[in-house]
């Protein structure tokens, strides 16, 4: 048996006993490298080992490796340079809405403050999206809205309709571009969420919203636009205490 052949085994076997269930080669060295980054063994202007050292730390082969660099690369954490070493980018100041996508996948090791930012992207984004929503499809939002009196009383449950309507909202924005934004934050909006709605402060304070939403829905643009502005800024107070009652346990 060839080296190459002893590493694609040693590979499937990395990705195999290393990750939950199986996944792609390529996910597992990018997953290796980014949570790297993300604990700080890999600060940006880290210099990486070349690719033959690297992939044996990592356990895949060089052309699994090299695909999954040139694809970080596009996104901006890294820069890699013909003849010389590949150096971590300073993310944040490098980096586009494909690297916040690829970012909001690993919500378990993301920087300290990320979701506080995105929410205050959020509460700058949704208000619009919401107004524009509601001039186009009241009706709509009414019917959906009208579904909250049978919610129970489950971080689950509301952090999954309380997405859906985000997505609805957007949707009936007819601006694409809000839906595919919103798309990308899927997985951490869901994770986050139930966090967020194991307190029952935020679940009440979402049902509150519901309610005046409709109230401003039969109202006004301008009331809809107000009437969320002004929750999601409670929700960015009401994370914050979650993640402090998080760091205590």
């Amino acid at each position: 048996m060839t080296s190459y052949q002893l590493l694609k085994k040693k590979e499937r076997k990395n990705v195999k006993n290393k990750a939950n269930s199986l996944i792609r080669p390529a996910q597992y060295v990018e997953r290796k490298l980014l949570t790297s980054i993300f604990n700080g063994k890999y600060p940006p202007g880290t210099v990486l080992p070349n690719e033959r050292d690297l992939a044996v730390q990592i356990g895949v082969t060089r052309p699994t490796l090299r695909e999954t660099l040139q694809r970080l690369s596009g996104e901006g954490w890294i820069k890699i340079r013909q003849g010389k070493p590949t150096v971590i980018n300073d993310y944040w100041k490098n980096g586009g809405l494909r690297l916040l996508a690829t970012m909001a996948k690993y919500s378990d090791f993301l920087p300290n403050g990320f979701i506080t930012h995105l929410l205050e992207v959020r509460c700058t984004l949704l208000p619009i999206i919401a107004r524009l929503s509601a001039e186009k499809s009241a009706k709509v939002l009414l019917k959906y809205l009208d579904l909250a009196d049978n919610l129970d009383n489950e971080a689950n449950s509301f952090a999954t309709y309380d997405w859906k309507l985000q997505l609805l909202m957007s949707e009936h924005s007819c601006n694409p571009i809000y839906t595919l934004i919103l798309n990308d934050f899927t997985s951490v909006f869901k994770a986050m969420g139930f966090h967020y709605f194991s307190l029952q402060k935020a679940r009440k304070t979402s049902r509150k919203y519901y309610v005046d939403l409709i109230n401003a829905i039969h109202k006004d643009g301008k009331n809809v636009e107000e009437t969320v502005r002004k929750t999601m800024e409670k929700s960015i107070i009401i994370w914050n205490e979650v993640k402090t009652i998080k760091e205590k346990t």
